[in-house]
């Protein structure tokens, strides 16, 4: 329940996302002896709110979230960024990894920039994610593995679309609509690291787990949600003016946001000062 209002208070937008986390989380945690670990593939435009939702995973299993030492978040171009140097990396990612669930089972591994992966390095990461009850003397399926990509964003923005131009509402579309073709598109695609990696021959991934574009009024309900994060009182001639300042797409129908709600905070701290 307390995740639930977090998700409903915090994320705009998302009832996708929502839906699918709330359910893989709940089953997880419900689950005395999972048979692996939970593996959640998030995908989306950015600013859609990806990280948001892997920060308030985090502190729904640890309170101090991505401050806990027990919440782990690497970005694939500053953690690894050197393609010749990916067997170092790949020694040191897996030493981190176990050391890390041997003294906490309950581990949250957090991996951003997915898409910009050396596939090597995460068929490093594969043992921990199987149905091993353990792997060298430690178990993995307590811990919680998350993937952050924007593979298949586009994708997924143009499904959006085309529900919009069919006079659907955004609310009306279902993960069977998105998910084969987000396995054609992310996992297709050559220029994926995931398309390399043998995750998906495994099908070790649980969830995948799409982020719909977001339109002016989820801009609007990010600014309102970031003035009251700050303790100011909510004035809508604000709300509005930071939201037009956001472009949007197609170019003519201008329906969803560029950048998510990525520069909201930047766009309100300059009005801020006014």
């Amino acid at each position: 329940a307390a995740l639930k209002l977090q998700l409903d208070t915090k994320l705009f937008g998302q009832h996708l996302a929502k839906e699918v986390v709330l359910k893989a989380v709940m089953g997880f945690s419900n689950n005395p002896s999972p048979k692996k670990p939970l593996m959640l593939s998030l995908h989306g435009w950015a600013g859609t709110g990806k990280n948001f939702l892997s920060q308030i995973l985090a502190e729904h299993v640890h309170p101090a979230g991505l401050r806990s030492k027990f919440v782990h978040l690497f970005l694939a171009t500053l953690h690894f960024p050197h393609h010749d140097q990916v067997k170092t990396y790949k020694e040191q990612l897996q030493n981190w990894i176990r050391g890390n669930v041997s003294a906490c089972p309950h581990s949250v591994f957090i991996f951003d920039e997915m898409d910009k992966m050396h596939p090597g390095l995460i068929d490093a990461i594969k043992p921990f994610l199987d149905y091993y009850e353990q792997v060298d003397g430690v178990s993995y399926r307590k811990a919680i593995f998350i993937f952050l990509s924007n593979a298949g964003g586009d994708l997924i923005n143009k499904a959006a679309l085309d529900f919009w131009a069919s006079g659907k509402r955004r609310e009306e579309i279902q993960l069977k609509d998105l998910e084969p073709m987000l396995s054609v598109g992310v996992f297709n695609n050559k220029n994926s690291g995931l398309w390399h990696s043998s995750l998906i021959d495994r099908n070790l991934i649980d969830y995948f787990v799409p982020f719909l574009p977001l339109e002016h009024k989820h801009v609007k309900m990010c600014v309102r949600a970031e003035m009251i994060a700050r303790g100011y009182a909510v004035d809508e001639n604000i709300v509005q003016a930071v939201a037009d300042e956001m472009t949007f797409f197609p170019k003519e129908q201008k329906i969803y946001s560029d950048k998510g709600c990525k520069t909201v905070q930047a766009k309100l701290d300059i009005h801020e000062d006014i």
